[in-house]
């Protein structure tokens, strides 16, 4: 059953939706932020921006740029999570928590099953560095290293791998010259790594290791994306825009900024007077302190610290209805059948109510 309240007090859709264009057109700069959703309600979400001279952000960006500002500036070798489960014949897992960030990854890379479009190999070899504690499976030769020591090891490792002299102890270069050889052996070696656990300069030398790699033979890396559909709202503005999230529509035109259009920035100094938080994946609230008239379109249950102005109750893509999202083990946008068909609204028919609303008074 569809559900929407006005300062606490249950009200009709579409009174909800009046409520909210009502906010909108006299808001100076709305920020559109959270954009937990799938691709059709990324576009409505983006196509609302842009109409109100507004910006967008997700609610894991600071976890996507990790990996963007590294790819904007240097490249990278990508590919799928189905490639490597085919081809991989060497693993290099990097920092902690990756079965916490994508839970199936042990299952599509087992260790004990060999590639199948590598004849000649029979086994498959895993190296972790920075694992957490009990989470590298039986047989991986790992290597200990701290978040913060991670970009020092890494840069240790590439240097190894070019012959070249390092500033590790004896224990710690003997570890990362068997390492070294390992990746150098291998027939399709691939890393996998996660933003949320590795920071910019991680990812940066891990990049540069596979671009040595890369000289000898073949290497490639998975990336484990951030929650929320963030990689799915990223490519969706891509086409739409030119640009990832954090994009703003102020002059017009869409202009990308990761400081300027951070939306907890825009709203804690009082640029942005308003907002739509969006998180239909999961109970999540806003991360600010200012309040300002806030429009939420949210999972049921999910705890605010004040009331929401106007709020409306959203299912979950891909399980109320059905939906177009990034899935990992295909690398890409799919369509995804809803598991749990149920009358609740989407993303997307909420913001087109809004947007007729709006409409109504131009």
């Amino acid at each position: 059953m569809d559900k929407a309240w006005i300062d606490g007090a249950a009200v009709s859709l579409e009174t909800a939706a009046a409520a909210a264009a009502l906010v909108l057109k006299t808001a100076r700069l709305p920020a559109i932020a959270g954009l937990g959703t799938d691709v059709a309600g990324t576009r409505a979400a983006i196509l609302l921006a842009d109409k109100l001279h507004g910006a967008i952000d997700h609610m894991r960006s600071e976890i996507v740029f990790r990996d963007l500002d590294v790819l904007r500036q240097a490249g990278a070798m990508i590919t799928t999570v189905g490639e490597a489960r085919l081809r991989g014949d060497v693993l290099l897992f990097i920092g902690s928590n990756l079965t916490k960030a994508w839970p199936p990854l042990m299952e599509y890379l087992r260790p004990d099953l060999a590639p199948v479009l590598e004849a000649e190999v029979t086994a498959r070899k895993i190296v972790w560095i920075g694992a957490g504690k009990g989470e590298a499976p039986a047989g991986t030769l790992e290597v200990a290293a701290t978040p913060a020591a991670l970009p020092n090891i890494l840069a240790s490792l590439r240097a190894i791998v070019l012959g070249r002299k390092t500033t590790q102890g004896p224990a710690m270069t003997k570890k990362l010259t068997e390492v070294a050889e390992i990746l150098k052996a291998a027939h399709f070696g691939v890393a996998v790594w996660s933003a949320e656990s590795a920071d910019t300069l991680s990812i940066e030398m891990l990049t540069g290791l596979i671009i040595d790699l890369n000289k000898n033979t073949r290497f490639s890396s998975v990336r484990l994306v951030a929650p929320m559909n963030a990689a799915g709202v990223v490519l969706t503005s891509g086409w739409m825009t030119g640009f990832p999230v954090r994009t703003g529509f102020g002059r017009g035109y869409p202009e990308h900024d990761t400081w300027r259009f951070d939306s907890k920035r825009l709203i804690d100094s009082g640029e942005a007077d308003a907002a739509i938080w969006i998180s239909a994946y999961g109970a999540e609230a806003p991360p600010w302190t200012k309040q300002v008239p806030l429009i939420a379109l949210t999972a049921p249950g999910t705890r605010f610290g004040a009331e929401p102005h106007v709020r409306f109750d959203v299912g979950r893509p891909g399980v109320d209805y059905d939906s177009t999202e990034y899935v990992p083990q295909a690398g890409t946008l799919v369509a995804v059948e809803a598991t749990d068909r149920s009358e609740a609204s989407s993303v997307a028919h909420i913001l087109g109510l809004i947007d007729a609303e709006l409409a109504k008074g131009e």
